[in-house]
């Protein structure tokens, strides 16, 4: 690869890692062509992009990006794939599902939403993050809970008033 090559490449990494709010490095040497192939497939239906790269060229990459990636480079050593993802826990989900048959892919580190996670065992912690839009469901939830129960407890009232007035038109 020449000079040019390994700047683009360079260039276009970095403009990746700018772009993507969740990449998680992983180990995926020593799988074979047909689970490589499966891994891509579960990675195209999870929308999870599967990339392999040069430990230098992404190290480089990391350095010029405009975010902070603290420990990451660090587990830059043998093979590294990027995964890349709109979700948090996307990548993680098809990592942990991959596993169920094949001892890898090994998880080296993510950066998720400018939280930094090194090490496969921060795997099961990163499957239990919440999407954005899982978040926002939730908070609306807590935000309707009170005024569904005023609503509720009205119409309630109402019941137990009309039923007292109706009672009392029946006594006179």
């Amino acid at each position: 690869m020449t000079r040019e090559e390994k700047a683009q490449v360079i260039e276009d990494l970095t403009g990746t890692l700018t772009e993507s709010s969740v990449i998680y490095l992983a180990d995926i040497s020593g799988l074979d062509a047909t689970l490589t192939s499966n891994l891509r497939r579960a990675c195209f239906k999870a929308n999870v992009k599967l990339a392999v790269v040069k430990n230098t060229l992404l190290e480089k990459a990391m350095e010029k990006s405009d975010k902070e990636f603290g420990e990451l480079p660090e587990v830059l050593k043998g093979n590294t794939s990027l995964m890349l993802s709109e979700t948090g826990n996307a990548p993680a989900k098809v990592i942990k599902e991959f596993r169920k048959k094949s001892k890898k892919p090994i998880l080296k580190g993510a950066f998720v939403e400018q939280a930094i996670y090194i090490g496969d065992d921060q795997l099961d912690s990163l499957v239990n993050i919440k999407s954005r839009e899982e978040l926002i469901g939730d908070i609306i939830g807590l935000l309707q809970s009170p005024a569904k129960n005023v609503i509720s407890a009205l119409k309630s009232g109402g019941n137990k008033l009309s039923g007292i007035l109706e009672t009392l038109s029946e006594k006179e």
